[in-house]
């Protein structure tokens, strides 16, 4: 997948606003808050950017430019570690109603997500992740735990996914209780939302599968940001510690290092925009997400690896994001994406 201008420029306009606005200092004010995000960044990037109307069609008051758009504003905000609603709401909680397809739901909902006025979450996961369904439908009435949900603390609309189908709860609805959970990633929030006997309106079907390869493909751009800017602080410590007399960057064995780590990220981005742009037209290959997410977890873990080491005992104080990072690229391994199932098949094709 090649970027075009007008995708080039939205990445531009998105790192500029996140370089000013979305520093390590606004990431940190928000891991303080309740919400787990700088809310005034976010109200930025809607406002002036569009970041939550990028997939949104036209008709239903978004800009209708698609889910490609969306997952490179994903990309750069895993630069960052900053978490706003976008993975959660913008992409997953959209994509989810667009698949199924409710119009009278659609013109209600998604002019306020475009507008970053409402956020929804996706009730999915049962406590062993996504291959199986937290909540149970008997009619129109819920009952079940959705675990691992994605601003699910605070979220203005619940979407939940059963076997049965895809229904909207109001937040405050009678039955639900909403409880944060403690996470392994600081940097996002994660909460489990009980229903107990809560009603509910059904929004009807929708292909399960799909919604799982756009969760999928949204981690991979994540990771490739995030990845991309660990390798990006490597290097530029490397030329300002200066070790026997001389920057450590310009030791042979260092440089090394770091060109594996670049060789990670950039095979790491060709497998990824190719699912992606696979997944955009509507013609994916399974093989092809599985490929780019497993590539796309090993990247992350081994180049954010590499940073803590090569950073040395700075990496592993608070101050320094360094282990913020490490921990991100552990936690996504086990997060949204769900649990990692191949078949033999499926080994044989990517060995291939």
């Amino acid at each position: 997948m090649s970027l075009t201008a007008e995708q080039q420029e939205l990445v531009t306009t998105v790192r500029a606003v996140l370089t000013k606005h979305g520093d390590s200092a606004a990431m940190r004010r928000g891991l303080e808050s309740d919400r787990g995000y700088d809310e005034q960044l976010w109200k930025l990037l809607c406002e002036q950017v569009g970041v939550a109307a990028l997939a949104i069609p036209e008709e239903f008051g978004g800009i209708g430019v698609g889910l490609v758009e969306s997952l490179l504003v994903v990309e750069e905000l895993g630069r960052t570690l900053s978490a706003p609603p976008m993975l959660g709401s913008a992409v997953l909680g959209v994509q989810a109603l667009l698949l199924a397809g409710n119009t009278e739901a659609n013109e209600r909902l998604l002019p306020e997500v475009a507008e970053g006025a409402r956020t929804l979450a996706l009730c999915w996961a049962g406590v062993s992740g996504w291959d199986s369904f937290g909540v149970q439908a008997t009619g129109e009435t819920l009952s079940g735990s959705a675990h691992y949900v994605l601003d699910g603390a605070f979220a203005d609309t619940l979407l939940v996914l059963t076997a049965d189908g895809l229904f909207e709860v109001a937040a405050d609805a009678a039955g639900v209780t909403r409880t944060a959970v403690v996470t392994q990633d600081p940097t996002r929030k994660l909460a489990r939302v009980d229903f107990d006997a809560v009603a509910a309106a059904p929004l009807g079907q929708l292909d399960v599968t799909r919604l799982r390869e756009i969760s999928w493909a949204a981690m991979v751009a994540e990771q490739i940001g995030a990845a991309e800017q660990c390798l990006d602080m490597t290097v530029e410590y490397s030329k300002s510690r200066v070790q026997f007399g001389r920057p450590i960057g310009s030791f042979q064995a260092l440089k090394h290092r770091m060109a594996d780590m670049y060789v990670l990220v950039e095979s790491a981005r060709s497998l990824g925009y190719l699912a992606i742009a696979g997944l955009a037209e509507g013609a994916v290959d399974p093989i092809d997400i599985q490929a780019a997410r497993l590539h796309a977890i090993d990247t992350f873990n081994q180049v954010v690896s590499e940073t803590v080491q090569m950073h040395g005992g700075i990496a592993i104080t608070w101050e320094h994001d360094a282990h913020l990072f490490f921990k991100r690229a552990h936690a996504d391994a086990r997060d949204a994406a769900g649990p990692i199932v191949l078949t033999d098949s499926d080994i044989a094709d990517l060995a291939r």
